[in-house]
């Protein structure tokens, strides 16, 4: 697929749901700031949204996923609802996990989403399970786990690829490298950085695109989800990318040099796009003040919605964490 081949409507739609991420991403990180969020942490994507955007379209109905702790708009990107959305970070009942999991565990299986995890590595297994149910139910879905770079490292994701390739599960590795894990540069913890062999080394069908590129993601993506589809095996997509933020939104990143910073900031993926788009005459600069006033409304309602949500009752503390007895019948009673 070249760049020509992506249709107009389509990509309207990659620009938008960068937008739509970027403007909810903004607005949570400043509720944190305000006091209004729950928890102490609060992890953002703000840079990564070509990323989300390029695979989360390039994924089709049936398509499963778990991501990490930075996971906010990879779920908007997959259909995720910013009223409960934003409800769950504020830690309110009406929220995706009734305001038990936060902003780092929001999740949905109506969606294909799987889980989010906090543990660096922690959802590549679990993605695993999604890849063997496809595999059993003879089905062309695919599997995604998203993790960043963090886990690059991680045991658990070489045991992932190993059995992934033994078995042709239908499962893509996609990194989303931010080249920092927490205060690491990427360059400070990978002794080679050559990650595609990594995955070439388990038979994985591999590729390394720069994640500030929503049309390099999206066609990237539709490649590997293509091939794997077609029954041959997993894949390994690593996507090049920049927090633009520290950490946790509170981190001011004294470990990253301002030059570093600026750099990236001048990459933007979205005004890139934007400009790119305008530059095409795919759009006009009406049609993104449009898409821009529309994402700014949905998140200022979302916000709004999770401020009247009710707080958790104390004895709802264990609602849906333990399953209730099974009588005799097989019944959950």
């Amino acid at each position: 697929m070249g760049k020509n081949d992506i249709d107009s409507r389509t990509k309207r739609s990659l620009l938008r749901t960068m937008v739509r991420i970027r403007e909810f991403e903004d607005s949570v990180g400043e509720m944190h700031l305000r006091g209004l969020t729950a928890g102490s942490m609060l992890h953002l994507s703000v840079g990564e949204e070509a990323i989300a955007a390029g695979i989360g379209l390039a994924m089709q109905e049936g398509d499963v996923f778990t991501t990490h702790h930075r996971g906010h708009g990879i779920f908007i990107a997959r259909g995720g609802e910013m009223n409960r959305m934003m409800a769950e970070i504020f830690g309110k009942s009406d929220g995706y996990c009734r305001g038990k999991g936060g902003s780092m565990h929001i999740a949905d299986v109506h969606y294909g989403h799987l889980g989010a995890n906090a543990i660096v590595g922690g959802n590549i297994a679990i993605a695993m399970g999604g890849g063997f149910t496809q595999n059993y139910r003879k089905t062309s879905n695919v599997s995604v786990a998203f993790f960043g770079d963090g886990a690059l490292n991680q045991g658990v994701l070489y045991e992932s690829m190993n059995m992934a390739a033994l078995w042709d599960l239908p499962v893509m590795f996609a990194v989303v490298n931010n080249q920092y894990g927490m205060g690491t540069r990427i360059d400070r913890a990978s002794a080679s950085q050559e990650f595609v062999k990594r995955g070439e080394s388990f038979g994985l069908r591999s590729l390394q695109v720069d994640g500030m590129d929503v049309e390099a993601v999206y066609q990237g993506a539709n490649r590997l989800f293509e091939h794997s589809r077609s029954g041959k095996g997993p894949t390994f997509f690593i996507c090049d990318a920049y927090r633009f933020y520290g950490h946790g939104r509170k981190d001011p990143s004294p470990y990253r040099e301002k030059n570093e910073e600026k750099k990236w900031w001048d990459r933007d993926p979205i005004p890139a796009y934007k400009d790119t788009l305008i530059s095409a005459d795919l759009i006009s600069d009406a049609d993104y003040q449009e898409d821009l006033d529309a994402a700014k409304a949905e998140v200022a309602d979302a916000v709004e919605f999770a401020k009247n949500s009710q707080v958790p009752e104390e004895n709802d503390l264990y609602t849906y964490v333990y399953v209730d007895p099974i009588d005799a019948s097989g019944t959950i009673g």
